[in-house]
Protein backbone atom coordinates (compact mmCIF):
# COMPACT_ATOMS: atom_id res chain seq x y z
CA UNK A 1 0.00 0.00 0.00
CA UNK A 2 1.29 3.90 -0.58
CA UNK A 3 2.07 6.15 2.08
CA UNK A 4 -1.72 7.60 3.35
CA UNK A 5 -3.05 10.36 1.41
CA UNK A 6 -2.55 13.40 3.07
CA UNK A 7 0.06 11.67 5.17
CA UNK A 8 3.39 12.20 3.79
CA UNK A 9 6.86 11.10 4.50
CA UNK A 10 10.24 12.47 3.77
CA UNK A 11 11.62 10.38 1.16
CA UNK A 12 15.28 10.68 2.96
CA UNK A 13 14.58 10.21 6.61
CA UNK A 14 16.49 13.69 8.17
CA UNK A 15 18.46 11.20 10.62
CA UNK A 16 21.54 9.63 8.61
CA UNK A 17 25.25 8.96 9.35
CA UNK A 18 26.95 12.23 10.15
CA UNK A 19 29.28 11.04 7.35
CA UNK A 20 26.43 11.72 4.55
CA UNK A 21 27.99 15.30 2.66
CA UNK A 22 24.24 15.47 1.04
CA UNK A 23 22.12 16.18 3.95
CA UNK A 24 22.65 20.23 5.24
CA UNK A 25 22.35 20.88 8.77
CA UNK A 26 18.21 21.77 9.99
CA UNK A 27 17.23 24.90 9.98
CA UNK A 28 15.81 25.51 13.73
CA UNK A 29 12.34 26.33 13.60
CA UNK A 30 10.63 28.49 16.77
CA UNK A 31 8.41 26.78 18.04
CA UNK A 32 5.17 28.35 21.20
CA UNK A 33 3.90 25.60 23.22
CA UNK A 34 1.46 25.27 25.60
CA UNK A 35 -1.26 22.70 26.95
CA UNK A 36 -4.46 22.14 29.00
CA UNK A 37 -5.62 19.03 30.88
CA UNK A 38 -9.06 17.78 29.38
CA UNK A 39 -10.66 14.43 28.54
CA UNK A 40 -8.69 13.05 31.90
CA UNK A 41 -5.92 13.88 30.03
CA UNK A 42 -3.13 16.31 29.18
CA UNK A 43 -3.64 17.95 25.77
CA UNK A 44 0.19 19.51 24.27
CA UNK A 45 -0.07 21.83 21.86
CA UNK A 46 3.49 22.88 19.96
CA UNK A 47 2.97 25.96 16.92
CA UNK A 48 5.86 26.59 14.75
CA UNK A 49 5.50 30.68 14.61
CA UNK A 50 7.44 33.45 14.87
CA UNK A 51 4.44 35.39 16.38
CA UNK A 52 3.99 33.75 19.66
CA UNK A 53 1.19 35.90 20.97
CA UNK A 54 -0.88 35.11 17.91
CA UNK A 55 0.21 31.77 17.85
CA UNK A 56 -0.93 31.19 22.30
CA UNK A 57 -4.29 33.14 21.18
CA UNK A 58 -4.89 30.36 18.56
CA UNK A 59 -3.93 27.51 20.58
CA UNK A 60 -6.43 28.96 23.25
CA UNK A 61 -9.06 28.47 20.99
CA UNK A 62 -8.39 25.40 19.44
CA UNK A 63 -8.06 23.72 23.46
CA UNK A 64 -11.73 25.72 23.89
CA UNK A 65 -13.14 23.57 21.35
CA UNK A 66 -11.58 20.59 22.14
CA UNK A 67 -13.00 21.58 25.89
CA UNK A 68 -16.69 22.44 24.88
CA UNK A 69 -16.55 18.76 23.13
CA UNK A 70 -15.69 17.09 26.61
CA UNK A 71 -18.67 18.82 27.79
CA UNK A 72 -21.28 17.36 24.91
CA UNK A 73 -19.23 13.86 24.44
CA UNK A 74 -18.46 12.93 27.49
CA UNK A 75 -20.32 10.15 29.32
CA UNK A 76 -19.39 11.28 32.35
CA UNK A 77 -21.22 14.90 32.10
CA UNK A 78 -24.63 14.66 33.16
CA UNK A 79 -25.58 17.22 30.65
CA UNK A 80 -24.12 15.52 27.45
CA UNK A 81 -26.32 13.68 24.76
CA UNK A 82 -24.36 10.36 25.61
CA UNK A 83 -25.61 10.47 29.04
CA UNK A 84 -29.31 10.83 27.34
CA UNK A 85 -28.82 7.93 25.01
CA UNK A 86 -27.57 5.64 27.93
CA UNK A 87 -30.56 6.81 30.33
CA UNK A 88 -32.66 6.20 27.79
CA UNK A 89 -31.33 2.60 26.84
CA UNK A 90 -34.63 -0.35 25.77
CA UNK A 91 -36.86 2.99 26.70
CA UNK A 92 -36.63 5.59 23.48
CA UNK A 93 -34.94 7.24 20.93
CA UNK A 94 -32.68 10.40 21.74
CA UNK A 95 -32.33 13.07 19.58
CA UNK A 96 -28.80 14.47 19.04
CA UNK A 97 -26.24 17.32 18.32
CA UNK A 98 -24.07 17.49 14.89
CA UNK A 99 -21.15 16.57 17.00
CA UNK A 100 -22.40 13.05 18.65
CA UNK A 101 -24.05 12.46 15.60
CA UNK A 102 -20.93 12.50 13.55
CA UNK A 103 -18.89 10.29 16.08
CA UNK A 104 -21.56 8.12 16.09
CA UNK A 105 -21.25 7.60 12.51
CA UNK A 106 -18.11 6.94 12.91
CA UNK A 107 -18.06 4.68 15.67
CA UNK A 108 -20.58 2.48 13.56
CA UNK A 109 -18.33 2.57 10.35
CA UNK A 110 -15.62 1.06 12.62
CA UNK A 111 -17.40 -1.44 14.18
CA UNK A 112 -18.44 -2.75 11.03
CA UNK A 113 -14.80 -2.80 9.72
CA UNK A 114 -13.76 -4.15 12.58
CA UNK A 115 -16.23 -7.22 13.15
CA UNK A 116 -17.15 -5.55 16.18
CA UNK A 117 -13.69 -5.79 17.61
CA UNK A 118 -14.18 -2.14 18.39
CA UNK A 119 -18.15 -1.55 19.45
CA UNK A 120 -19.05 1.70 21.46
CA UNK A 121 -21.31 -0.28 23.43
CA UNK A 122 -18.35 -1.70 25.16
CA UNK A 123 -19.05 0.37 28.32
CA UNK A 124 -21.84 -1.91 29.49
CA UNK A 125 -18.73 -3.88 30.69
CA UNK A 126 -17.41 -0.49 32.94
CA UNK A 127 -16.75 -1.40 36.61
CA UNK A 128 -15.78 -4.88 36.23
CA UNK A 129 -12.04 -4.71 35.93
CA UNK A 130 -10.58 -1.87 37.97
CA UNK A 131 -6.95 -0.93 37.38
CA UNK A 132 -5.50 1.41 39.96
CA UNK A 133 -2.65 1.44 42.30
CA UNK A 134 -3.26 -1.37 45.17
CA UNK A 135 -6.92 -1.40 43.96
CA UNK A 136 -6.82 -3.80 41.39
CA UNK A 137 -10.01 -6.26 40.60
CA UNK A 138 -11.05 -8.93 38.32
CA UNK A 139 -14.52 -9.51 37.18
CA UNK A 140 -16.04 -13.37 37.25
CA UNK A 141 -16.78 -15.61 34.47
CA UNK A 142 -20.71 -14.96 35.95
CA UNK A 143 -19.93 -11.27 36.10
CA UNK A 144 -18.93 -11.28 32.67
CA UNK A 145 -21.73 -13.42 31.62
CA UNK A 146 -24.17 -11.50 32.69
CA UNK A 147 -22.87 -7.91 31.34
CA UNK A 148 -21.78 -9.45 27.83
CA UNK A 149 -24.53 -9.53 26.37
CA UNK A 150 -25.63 -5.86 26.13
CA UNK A 151 -22.16 -5.37 24.27
CA UNK A 152 -23.49 -5.69 20.47
CA UNK A 153 -22.91 -2.32 18.51
CA UNK A 154 -26.26 -3.95 15.97
CA UNK A 155 -28.46 -3.06 18.61
CA UNK A 156 -27.28 0.45 18.60
CA UNK A 157 -30.11 2.18 16.26
CA UNK A 158 -29.82 5.26 14.44
CA UNK A 159 -32.33 7.16 12.49
CA UNK A 160 -30.70 9.77 9.78
CA UNK A 161 -33.30 11.56 9.30
CA UNK A 162 -34.43 12.66 12.65
CA UNK A 163 -30.77 12.35 13.85
CA UNK A 164 -31.69 9.93 16.67
CA UNK A 165 -29.64 7.06 18.42
CA UNK A 166 -31.17 4.67 20.59
CA UNK A 167 -29.93 1.74 22.63
CA UNK A 168 -32.29 -1.49 21.74
CA UNK A 169 -31.53 -3.39 25.40
CA UNK A 170 -32.23 -2.13 28.76
CA UNK A 171 -28.97 -1.36 30.68
CA UNK A 172 -27.05 -0.74 26.97
CA UNK A 173 -24.23 2.29 27.86
CA UNK A 174 -22.33 3.58 25.11
CA UNK A 175 -18.52 4.83 26.03
CA UNK A 176 -17.12 7.25 23.56
CA UNK A 177 -13.56 7.70 24.89
CA UNK A 178 -11.78 5.94 22.18
CA UNK A 179 -13.45 8.10 19.50
CA UNK A 180 -13.90 11.45 21.41
CA UNK A 181 -10.10 12.46 21.25
CA UNK A 182 -9.73 11.59 17.71
CA UNK A 183 -12.52 14.14 16.83
CA UNK A 184 -11.25 16.88 18.75
CA UNK A 185 -8.09 16.63 17.22
CA UNK A 186 -9.55 17.11 14.16
CA UNK A 187 -11.63 20.15 15.81
CA UNK A 188 -8.22 21.91 17.00
CA UNK A 189 -6.36 21.20 13.89
CA UNK A 190 -9.54 23.22 11.72
CA UNK A 191 -9.26 25.76 14.31
CA UNK A 192 -5.10 26.57 14.13
CA UNK A 193 -5.19 25.98 10.61
CA UNK A 194 -8.20 28.48 10.06
CA UNK A 195 -6.03 30.93 12.18
CA UNK A 196 -3.19 30.40 10.25
CA UNK A 197 -0.61 28.42 11.70
CA UNK A 198 -0.33 25.24 9.62
CA UNK A 199 2.59 23.66 11.30
CA UNK A 200 1.61 22.06 14.30
CA UNK A 201 1.63 18.80 16.50
CA UNK A 202 -0.83 18.24 19.30
CA UNK A 203 -0.39 15.11 21.44
CA UNK A 204 -3.20 14.06 23.72
CA UNK A 205 -4.16 10.70 25.41
CA UNK A 206 -1.89 8.22 23.20
CA UNK A 207 -2.27 10.21 19.75
CA UNK A 208 -0.72 12.56 18.30
CA UNK A 209 -2.09 14.46 15.45
CA UNK A 210 0.29 16.90 13.19
CA UNK A 211 0.38 19.27 10.34
CA UNK A 212 2.81 21.19 7.93
CA UNK A 213 6.01 20.82 8.69
CA UNK A 214 9.03 21.55 11.75
CA UNK A 215 11.34 24.12 10.14
CA UNK A 216 12.46 22.60 6.84
CA UNK A 217 11.41 19.30 8.00
CA UNK A 218 8.13 17.03 8.78
CA UNK A 219 7.12 16.54 12.42
CA UNK A 220 9.10 13.13 13.69
CA UNK A 221 6.86 10.98 15.97
CA UNK A 222 8.52 7.64 18.13
CA UNK A 223 7.25 4.21 18.81
CA UNK A 224 7.57 3.52 21.62
CA UNK A 225 8.95 -0.09 23.31
CA UNK A 226 5.95 -1.73 24.74
CA UNK A 227 7.93 -2.98 27.53
CA UNK A 228 10.44 -0.13 28.17
CA UNK A 229 10.40 3.93 28.40
CA UNK A 230 12.66 4.25 25.39
CA UNK A 231 11.66 4.55 21.04
CA UNK A 232 12.23 1.79 19.15
CA UNK A 233 11.72 3.99 16.04
CA UNK A 234 10.54 6.86 14.36
CA UNK A 235 8.31 8.07 11.54
CA UNK A 236 8.91 11.27 9.53
CA UNK A 237 5.58 12.89 8.85
CA UNK A 238 2.74 15.34 8.13
CA UNK A 239 -0.62 16.37 7.81
CA UNK A 240 -2.22 12.80 9.73
CA UNK A 241 -3.20 11.36 12.95
CA UNK A 242 -0.80 8.58 14.38
CA UNK A 243 -2.90 6.71 17.53
CA UNK A 244 -1.55 3.99 19.50
CA UNK A 245 -2.73 1.12 21.76
CA UNK A 246 -0.68 -0.94 24.41
CA UNK A 247 -1.19 -3.52 26.95
CA UNK A 248 0.80 -1.22 28.94
CA UNK A 249 -1.51 1.86 29.32
CA UNK A 250 -3.83 0.41 32.02
CA UNK A 251 -2.91 -2.90 33.78
CA UNK A 252 -1.42 -5.10 36.76
CA UNK A 253 0.30 -7.79 36.75
CA UNK A 254 -1.25 -10.39 39.47
CA UNK A 255 0.52 -13.21 41.97
CA UNK A 256 0.97 -15.50 39.09
CA UNK A 257 2.35 -13.12 36.31
CA UNK A 258 -0.40 -12.68 34.04
CA UNK A 259 -0.63 -9.54 32.73
CA UNK A 260 -4.50 -7.95 33.11
CA UNK A 261 -5.10 -4.80 30.92
CA UNK A 262 -7.38 -2.56 29.91
CA UNK A 263 -8.21 -3.64 25.83
CA UNK A 264 -10.87 -5.89 26.49
CA UNK A 265 -12.03 -9.06 23.78
CA UNK A 266 -15.71 -8.18 23.77
CA UNK A 267 -16.02 -11.74 22.25
CA UNK A 268 -14.88 -13.05 25.88
CA UNK A 269 -14.90 -10.05 28.27
CA UNK A 270 -11.43 -10.47 28.92
CA UNK A 271 -8.18 -8.89 28.44
CA UNK A 272 -7.45 -9.29 24.28
CA UNK A 273 -4.75 -11.75 23.90
CA UNK A 274 -1.83 -11.99 20.97
CA UNK A 275 -0.51 -8.09 20.78
CA UNK A 276 0.70 -5.76 22.90
CA UNK A 277 1.09 -2.78 20.88
CA UNK A 278 -0.36 -1.24 17.60
CA UNK A 279 0.22 1.89 16.09
CA UNK A 280 -2.05 3.34 13.08
CA UNK A 281 -1.61 6.22 11.26
CA UNK A 282 -4.26 8.00 9.51
CA UNK A 283 -5.10 10.80 7.71
CA UNK A 284 -7.70 12.43 10.86
CA UNK A 285 -7.98 11.67 14.05
CA UNK A 286 -11.49 10.46 13.99
CA UNK A 287 -10.29 7.65 11.34
CA UNK A 288 -7.61 6.60 13.46
CA UNK A 289 -8.89 6.84 17.20
CA UNK A 290 -10.94 3.90 17.30
CA UNK A 291 -9.46 1.87 14.79
CA UNK A 292 -6.44 1.32 16.73
CA UNK A 293 -8.21 -0.55 19.92
CA UNK A 294 -9.87 -2.79 16.61
CA UNK A 295 -6.35 -3.78 15.85
CA UNK A 296 -5.44 -4.54 19.12
CA UNK A 297 -8.27 -7.17 19.65
CA UNK A 298 -8.23 -8.28 16.00
CA UNK A 299 -4.75 -8.87 15.76
CA UNK A 300 -1.67 -8.39 13.05
CA UNK A 301 -3.14 -11.01 10.65
CA UNK A 302 -6.74 -10.10 10.75
CA UNK A 303 -5.93 -6.02 11.35
CA UNK A 304 -3.29 -6.12 8.21
CA UNK A 305 -5.57 -7.98 5.90
CA UNK A 306 -8.23 -4.80 6.99
CA UNK A 307 -5.84 -2.30 5.93
CA UNK A 308 -5.20 -3.86 2.63
CA UNK A 309 -8.85 -3.56 1.82
CA UNK A 310 -8.91 0.31 3.35
CA UNK A 311 -6.51 2.60 1.25
CA UNK A 312 -5.40 5.42 3.57
CA UNK A 313 -3.90 3.29 6.54
CA UNK A 314 -1.08 2.66 7.99
CA UNK A 315 0.13 0.14 10.73
CA UNK A 316 2.78 -1.23 13.11
CA UNK A 317 1.93 -4.01 15.33
CA UNK A 318 4.19 -5.72 18.04
CA UNK A 319 2.99 -8.95 19.07
CA UNK A 320 2.92 -11.15 22.47
CA UNK A 321 6.18 -12.60 20.72
CA UNK A 322 7.28 -9.13 20.31
CA UNK A 323 7.63 -9.95 16.41
CA UNK A 324 6.98 -6.76 14.44
CA UNK A 325 4.16 -6.57 11.70
CA UNK A 326 3.90 -3.61 9.33
CA UNK A 327 1.31 -2.28 6.28
CA UNK A 328 3.68 -2.17 2.99
CA UNK A 329 3.01 1.68 2.86
CA UNK A 330 4.98 2.39 6.51
CA UNK A 331 8.01 -0.71 5.93
CA UNK A 332 10.61 1.73 4.01
CA UNK A 333 9.73 5.10 5.73
CA UNK A 334 10.33 3.87 9.39
CA UNK A 335 13.75 4.98 11.06
CA UNK A 336 14.43 2.26 13.56
CA UNK A 337 16.78 2.73 16.21
CA UNK A 338 17.76 -0.66 16.17
CA UNK A 339 17.87 -3.58 14.01
CA UNK A 340 15.42 -5.78 14.16
CA UNK A 341 15.99 -9.76 14.07
CA UNK A 342 13.93 -12.34 12.16
CA UNK A 343 11.51 -9.15 12.54
CA UNK A 344 11.37 -8.95 16.45
CA UNK A 345 12.43 -6.70 18.68
CA UNK A 346 14.48 -7.18 21.54
CA UNK A 347 13.48 -7.17 24.86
Amino acid sequence: MSAPLGCGTTEEPHERPHSTPAIAPHVEAPIVRTERSLMATEYQVSVVSEDREGALAAMERALDEIERLEGVLSEWRDTSRVSAINAAAGDHPVVVDDDTWAIMVSAQETAIQTEGAYDLSWAALRGLYLFQRDHNRVPTDAEIAERLPRVNYRDIVMDAAAQTVFLRRPGMEIGTGGIAKGYALDRATDILVESGFPNFMIFGGGQIQVHGTRGDRNWRVGIQHPRRSDYIAFLDVTNCSIATSGDYEHYFIDDEGRRWHHIIDLRTGRPAEGTMQVTVIAESGLDADAIDTGCFIMGAERCLEMFRQMPGYDAVIIDSDLRVHMTEGVRARLTWRAPLVNDHIAL
